[in-house]
């Protein structure tokens, strides 16, 4: 069944001249661009451009194509004009794609205050890139920045990796062997504990178990959970260890019903970055939401880390 969006971005690409410009205006990706015009040359059996270094130039059948549909094109826009028009006081809808642990503790308790519509995705960071490259997401929270000409980002926290246990944990042992810098010895007998981890997160564990031991852990997880928050929540009254980003942690460790027993050597830390489009739908949108964000990220107090 042909996408009606095809025709759209092949009449502004006929408009415009270049894939760059109709990408602008119709606030998509280049690449996203490039797909809707290859899907309608497929479909029709026919190239519909042909491809000039600076220009796209139309074939006859483009231009035959584009003489059909443009009254019925620019009918549709005025219809469509008219209905936003309509219902201009109606909500925008951003999509925002970042870590649970993110959203349980830093944007939960505000979602009823938001002047618009949300839509949440949870996922590993290279498909929030490329959600976020083709238009499905407005906004993401990330540490890792990808290549993309059409997308931008800016640096807003940090975030450390520190390895956390219960305070039922017995850590005498491990206390002694830190302090003596027996880093085989450590590693054996963490490498004997209770472990706590969740099943999109291991990428946690094994940062911060390759910067201290110089290898991946070789122990499976007794405990695999499905939040950080259930981590927390779990290991506040038992046993066991796990490592988890030191902003999602400072209030039980505050509360004294965790602590921290190490934050590795070297410590592994990471740029947390808003990532969007260069030219974006939802401009305001996407500040109230970064402003949120940054004014609710918790300062750790530097009391709640051990002095290993």
């Amino acid at each position: 069944m042909i996408n009606l969006e095809w025709f759209r971005t092949f009449k502004v690409i006929y408009e415009a001249g270049t894939l760059s410009a109709a990408a602008q205006t119709l606030f998509i990706s280049q690449p996203g661009v490039s797909l809707h015009l290859s899907s309608l040359e497929s479909y029709a059996g026919h190239r519909l451009f042909d491809r000039d270094t600076r220009k796209m130039v139309a074939t006859e059948r483009g231009t035959m194509l584009y003489n059909f549909i443009i009254d019925h094109m620019n009918k549709l826009e005025e219809a469509e004009h008219n209905l936003h028009r309509k219902s201009k006081m109606e909500k925008p809808t951003v999509s925002i794609g970042m870590s649970t642990g993110i959203f349980q503790y830093m944007l939960e308790a505000h979602i009823s205050e938001l002047p618009f519509n949300l839509v949440t995705r949870f996922g590993d960071y290279p498909q929030m890139l490329q959600e976020l490259n083709s238009g499905t997401l407005d906004l993401i929270l990330t540490p890792q920045k990808g290549t993309q000409h059409n997308l931008e980002y800016k640096p807003f926290a940090k975030e450390r990796f520190v390895l956390i246990c219960g305070n039922q944990t017995d850590t005498t042992e491990f206390d002694e062997l830190l302090l003596k810098g027996d880093r085989p010895a450590l590693k054996d007998w963490l490498s004997g504990q209770n472990w706590y981890t969740t099943a999109s997160d291991m990428e946690h564990l094994n940062s911060f178990w390759s910067a201290s031991f110089d290898t991946l852990p070789s122990f499976r997880p007794k405990y695999v959970l499905p939040s950080l928050g259930s981590i927390l929540r779990c290991m506040a009254t038992g046993k066991g260890f796990a490592v988890v980003p030191d902003f999602l942690c400072c209030n039980e460790i505050a509360g004294n019903s965790i602590k921290v027993a190490w934050e590795g050597s070297p410590p592994v830390e990471n740029t947390l970055y808003f990532g969007k489009r260069k030219n974006t739908a939802y401009p305001e949108e996407i500040k109230y939401l970064e402003e949120i964000l940054a004014k609710n990220w918790p300062k750790c107090p530097k009391e709640v880390t051990p002095d290993h």
